[in-house]
């Protein structure tokens, strides 16, 4: 216990806990006159304009979504997006931004719906003077603007990405410059991957499983011990498509795991398509794509269907020029998330030294 440390039970920080009903996410809207914060990864998950859904807070709040397990910090009136997330009014002599902190440290793990804020309120607050707090949230609010103009240095670098392949090959859509087109199914062979019973599915394993929810965000694995035949594996450097509810390429540059059914490995013939300039390409007509899904529970694209469209094939060498910038740029994003990494790792021991 450290020195003019007073250590508080969770409620005894907070004026008011509320859990008040928010507006469906039907009611989102791209554009309006109120923000919603919600329990998505998005800071903002869309906009209202319903009045009486306006939440007034007299100072700021911390956001807690007890399903996701998503902790925002709000300092405006909002709008409620989603049942079952905590509004928590600090009281006075408790800085928002730090106990937004403390939470962020106290890192609750995943036990299910519902458990995560019970959990969360056996929680002791480390709880020093106002001052002192006010130093710690500019210290580490100071590491995490680091952070934050870094990843949108990464951002930005995608977005050159894409300016340079649309300025090269033009909108794939449209195929405004007069590529030859070849339907997908003539250069590239889909292969899916294997569906899993709950049983196969392990905490442990020899191989990690590649879901859609990992090929994006999602960190939390599951893991198998089959052995199966050789395409149901992807190698560091596949090309791979996830084509059920989320949708999208990407070059995997992980270890060999078997990847699930709703991915394909897409195998690809070398004398028409360059595989950097391919990801790309697939990448560029997910508006086309997603306009194609089938399904009502869970939206999907279907094999034959993507062998259908056709594609533009640019002459190999210009595909392979482009191929060179994107490399050039992802070794640039390479070495700014390395920093990112080092900075998260001192933002965690500096919330270390001041939570534990």
């Amino acid at each position: 216990m450290r020195e003019g440390v007073t250590y508080k039970p969770f409620d005894d920080c907070f004026d008011k806990i509320k859990t008040p009903k928010g507006v469906p996410s039907k009611d989102y809207l791209e554009s309006g006159t109120y923000p919603v914060i919600s329990q998505e990864e998005e800071f903002i998950s869309g906009y209202n304009n319903d009045d009486s859904k306006l939440l007034h807070i007299p100072r700021p709040v911390v956001i807690f979504g007890d399903h996701s397990r998503v902790i925002k910090y709000v300092d405006f009136d909002f709008v409620l997006g989603a049942d079952g997330v905590k509004v928590l009014l600090p009281k006075v002599e408790c800085d928002a931004k730090y106990i937004y902190y403390f939470l962020k440290h106290f890192n609750v793990p995943s036990l299910g719906y519902s458990r995560h804020f019970k959990l969360l309120r056996e929680a002791q607050i480390p709880v020093p003077s106002l001052s002192t707090q006010e130093l710690i949230v500019r210290e580490l609010d100071s590491i995490s603007s680091v952070i934050s103009a870094k990843k949108q240095q990464v951002l930005e670098l995608d977005n050159l990405a894409q300016a340079i392949f649309l300025d090269t090959f033009g909108d794939p859509i449209t195929n405004p410059k007069g590529w030859e087109v070849k339907k997908l199914g003539e250069v590239s062979e889909l292969l899916n991957g294997r569906a899993y019973s709950k049983e196969e599915l392990l905490d442990k394993g020899k191989y990690r499983v590649l879901r859609v929810g990992n090929f994006f965000t999602n960190d939390s694995w599951y893991y198998s011990n089959l052995e199966l035949p050789d395409n149901k594996y992807c190698d560091k450097g596949d090309l791979l498509f996830a084509w059920s509810a989320s949708f999208g390429a990407r070059i995997w540059d992980g270890e060999k795991v078997i990847y699930h059914y709703h991915i394909w490995k897409v195998m690809y013939d070398e004398a028409y398509l360059n595989k950097i300039f391919y990801c790309h390409l697939l990448n560029h007509m997910m508006d086309l794509l997603k306009n194609d899904t089938h399904g009502i529970g869970m939206v999907h694209l279907t094999k034959v269907g993507m062998e259908q469209y056709g594609i533009p094939l640019p002459p190999l060498s210009l595909q392979q020029a482009f191929a060179e910038k994107v490399q050039a740029i992802e070794e640039q994003k390479r070495l700014i998330n390395q920093s990112i990494a080092e900075f998260e790792s001192l933002l965690a021991q500096r919330m270390e030294f001041h939570f534990a």
